[in-house]
């Protein structure tokens, strides 16, 4: 993996972007490396050294900037060597090595809010669509599914495909939660818990709890929790906390990142008034400075396994708002030509029974991106963020493709 820092690969897209005759705006940009709506805030958070893209997003930035990935990837590890030459060089007065320890720690503390800021903002957007393709598609389908009777019992993948798998592969754990969800509404037609009627979230949190851990029929415990319950017990899975806590799926966890995020900066602050003085002797200023030093290594650590989180929510961000623009219409399609109630499963004819396999698999998709847990990138080890990079991009891109092919 390339050794680049955020602040080195922003300069460097900065300087070709600016060099362009004529000079090409943010906007344009975004619009080239066609990011989505909001695309030149993205970019603004590239240059500035805040995040770094990831891999396919800096594929197209290099492209509109007609450069190849490789040769942005040598610049920015080429000017990452020599900023950190150029902080090494410290002053030789203490009236200046002052002036320079202050400065730094206004660039860590800044940095710091700006990351708890963008982790928030990301958050709180998926949260959005995510509630959406919860309440317009996942929760819609369930009411519909739940009044067909005498819908086939669906089979989990068999042991042997699963042994043979190894780790298993994002299509097998997708069909695992599909024929979970599909259990969960055959338990809710006959009266379960998980088909209660409580509505919005706490609905969507029975039914998730029901399909990870087996439905009443199993015994499995969760499985006969409902309301609030059930939903914080789902969202304490997913990463989201409880909903009390304002947890709501996979980017509830990440508001719980601004206090890692902001960790360095404390530790500032316990560290002393010293910051404010003018005027301080050689030691204390050594005392301030190393803590200046440990703040900036923390945040440069864990600068990868911050962009790849970032990365990861803005394209779940994607998936789920399309779901819960395509995924509702295609649904309501099926639900206009459903037979009148009370359904049953020959009444759907083919085309019919083929569409709800369809939903049921979208809805196992949904549920495989909800389940990210994207507060561990954060905190994970340089490698090991690679790879879970490696397996979360499979969910992501699987889910993509298989949510486009059926809606």
């Amino acid at each position: 993996m390339s050794d680049f820092s955020a602040e080195a690969m922003g300069l460097v897209i900065r300087e070709h972007r600016l060099a362009r005759t004529p000079s090409m705006s943010q906007e344009e940009l975004a619009e080239r490396a066609a990011y989505g709506k909001g695309g030149a805030v993205s970019i603004s958070r590239i240059e500035r050294g805040l995040v770094s893209p990831g891999e396919h997003r800096l594929a197209a930035i290099a492209l509109a900037l007609r450069l190849t990935p490789a040769q942005l990837t040598q610049e920015a590890e080429d000017r990452t060597g020599s900023l950190a030459r150029q902080r090494g060089r410290r002053p030789v007065k203490l009236r200046d090595q002052v002036a320079e320890t202050k400065r730094r720690h206004a660039e860590i503390t800044e940095k710091a809010a700006e990351r708890s800021r963008i982790t928030q903002e990301d958050g709180e957007a998926f949260n959005r669509v995510h509630d959406a393709a919860r309440d317009e598609f996942f929760l819609r389908f369930v009411e519909l599914a739940e009044s067909i009777g005498e819908a086939p019992e669906p089979e989990m993948p068999g042991e042997e495909e699963i042994e043979t798998a190894g780790e298993i592969p994002t299509a097998i754990r997708v069909e695992a939660m599909a024929v979970g969800i599909a259990n969960a509404i055959r338990g809710a037609a006959a009266g379960g818990a998980a088909g209660a009627a409580v509505g919005g979230a706490a609905a969507y949190g029975a039914f998730t709890a029901a399909a990870l851990f087996g439905t009443a029929s199993t015994g499995a415990a969760i499985s006969t929790l409902s309301g609030v319950a059930a939903t914080n017990a789902t969202l304490a899975l997913l990463g989201g906390g409880t909903l009390a806590a304002g947890g709501a799926g996979m980017a509830g966890g990440t508001l719980l990142l601004t206090g890692m995020v902001a960790a360095p900066v404390a530790a500032l602050a316990a560290a002393g008034f010293y910051v404010v003085r003018q005027r301080r002797n050689k030691k204390e200023e050594e005392r301030l400075r190393t803590e200046v030093e440990a703040a900036e290594a923390a945040l440069d650590q864990s600068q990868r396994g911050f962009d790849a989180m970032i990365d990861v929510l803005h394209r779940a961000t994607e998936i789920m708002e399309y779901v819960s623009v395509h995924g509702t219409h295609a649904l309501e399609k099926w639900r206009v030509n459903l037979p009148p109630e009370p359904r049953h499963w020959a009444s759907l004819g083919h085309e019919g029974q083929e569409r709800y396999r369809e939903f049921l698999t979208v809805a196992g998709c949904l549920l495989a991106v909800s389940s990210i847990n994207v507060s561990a990138l954060l905190t994970a080890r340089p490698d090991a963020v690679r790879e879970m990079g490696r397996t979360i991009d499979e969910t992501l891109r699987y889910a993509d493709r298989t949510i486009k092919s059926i809606v």
